[in-house]
């Protein structure tokens, strides 16, 4: 163990892959030398009835032949107050010789304040989600690629993390089957990695945007297929995406903002001025003409999705963000 074992760790995250993940590592730094099937339980909530009992009777029991238990419980934001309140009353008084390791995020119930502050007063959060900025999912890369069963030179390593975007939950099984094909400890490049990586991941939303603001209608439509394959994104959350970036950029049009600080006051931007930054970049380059004919086509686009236009929801988009991306690239209202 790298650290000394805490009465109490809540795993949260969006993405179970890597949810699961944090989990198994976590529990195999608890359990050090000792045997698993000794020292830990686990607890799944019961569809008919859930209820926290059982697990927090085998938190409250010392080991037997061990010299520590680990006590598992998933899905933890699905129990309702009553179930937890007992919990709640167990992590007030946690027993020294348990690690309680609770797991929970994504669709399956929000984690109330209260369980999230009772873990923190005995033990610590471990923050199994998607990394949210660029950077810190290039940082999330760096640090998982260093234990990896193969070594991937900085062009191959680019191009899976380029590949994935979002769904970084894929790179332990990408990891492995390229370990199993090259074999352990295999120096990777590109066009080794290329015909393992499948379909290319979801992308974030300003990835979209980013691509419209530049006016690079190729990489703006790339962007719209991944966030509506992989990420599964329904045709309104997408629009929904434009319009409240056009809809910033509206915002800032005739405010008189002359520097970033003055425009993430405007859009209500807190800590970073980087996506303020962007956003004025853009009011400034498309102009008032501009905006005014972007917020046009999203109108426009949005009716058709509705059913004014006989069209595939998939075409409908598509063709919004071609006349977005040529709006940007002429930085001006025209078409």
């Amino acid at each position: 163990m790298s650290e000394e074992r805490l009465a109490a760790y809540l795993v949260r995250g969006d993405d179970p892959v890597l949810r699961g993940e944090a989990v198994r590592s976590l529990v195999r730094e608890l359990v050090g030398d000792g045997d698993a099937g000794l020292v830990v339980e686990e607890h799944e909530p019961d569809a008919e009835s859930p209820d926290l009992s059982a697990a927090i009777d085998a938190a409250a029991t010392p080991p037997f032949l061990t010299d520590r238990r680990v006590i598992v419980v998933r899905e933890v934001g699905v129990y309702g107050a009553d179930a937890l309140r007992p919990l709640l009353a167990y992590l007030a008084d946690p027993l020294p010789s348990t690690s309680l390791v609770l797991v929970g995020g994504g669709g399956r119930g929000a984690l109330p304040p209260a369980l999230v502050k009772a873990v923190k007063d005995v033990g610590r959060v471990v923050e199994a989600g998607t990394p949210r900025t660029a950077r810190d999912r290039t940082s999330w890369l760096a640090e998982h690629l260093k234990g990896a069963p193969v070594r991937l030179d900085p062009a191959a390593s680019k191009a899976v993390e380029q590949h994935l975007g979002e769904d970084l939950g894929r790179l332990t099984n990408l990891l492995e089957a390229l370990g199993a094909a090259y074999g352990t400890g295999a120096r990777l490049g590109p066009d080794d990695v290329e015909p393992f990586l499948g379909e290319a991941g979801s992308v974030a939303p300003w990835h979209l945007t980013d691509a419209i603001d530049r006016g690079d209608m190729p990489a703006a439509i790339e962007a719209l297929h991944r966030m509506s394959g992989a990420g599964d994104r329904h045709p309104l959350q997408l629009m929904a995406t434009l319009a409240a970036h056009y809809a910033r950029l509206l915002r800032l049009d005739g405010a008189g903002v002359e520097d970033d600080v003055a425009a993430a006051a405007v859009l209500g931007i807190k800590g970073s001025t980087f996506p303020a930054q962007k956003a004025r970049r853009a009011a400034e380059r498309l102009g008032h003409d501009g905006i005014a004919a972007a917020i046009g086509f999203v109108a426009a686009a949005d009716l058709d999705l509705r059913g004014a236009k006989e069209w595939p929801d998939g075409l409908v988009l598509e063709v919004l963000v071609a006349r977005l991306s040529r709006l940007s690239r002429s930085g001006a209202g025209r078409r």
